[in-house]
């Protein structure tokens, strides 16, 4: 199988000036950990999981003054681990186990597409072996 056939298409993404406490937002409405940063032109150029954006809300002075500072750019993880939709589920599991990750970027040539996650996998693992038996 494919990661296509498995990803989520929505990518829940966010601009470089994004603010921590709007990004944390936009994490829990959409009910996802992790958030990709895409530049002006839909390329992606970081991560920012729940426990960076957990971690700077909760150093954070009382004031409008040091949350106008701080943008996802700063805390973002620049070292994006991504895969081809076209690629194997088991590559997707393979390199989210190496890289110690949760989820995965999809890409389509430079692209964003989707993103598939551990998740996304133990359901198929799961409808498979609910259909075996």
């Amino acid at each position: 199988m494919k990661v296509k056939e498995a990803m989520n298409p929505d990518v829940i993404k966010i601009s470089p000036y994004t603010r921590p406490l709007e990004a944390f937002e936009r994490m829990y409405k959409h009910g996802v950990r992790r958030l990709f940063v895409l530049d002006d032109d839909d390329n992606p150029i970081g991560v920012v999981s729940y426990s960076d954006l957990i971690g700077v809300l909760g150093s954070i002075k009382p004031g409008p003054k040091e949350v106008e500072v701080i943008q996802v750019t700063d805390i973002m993880a620049t070292d994006i681990i991504t895969i081809s939709a076209d690629d194997g589920i088991e590559d997707a599991a393979n390199l989210m186990l190496r890289a110690d990750i949760s989820g995965l970027l999809v890409l389509e040539g430079d692209k964003a597409v989707g993103v598939i996650t551990k998740t996304d996998i133990c359901r198929l693992v799961a409808a498979e072996i609910l259909v075996a038996v």
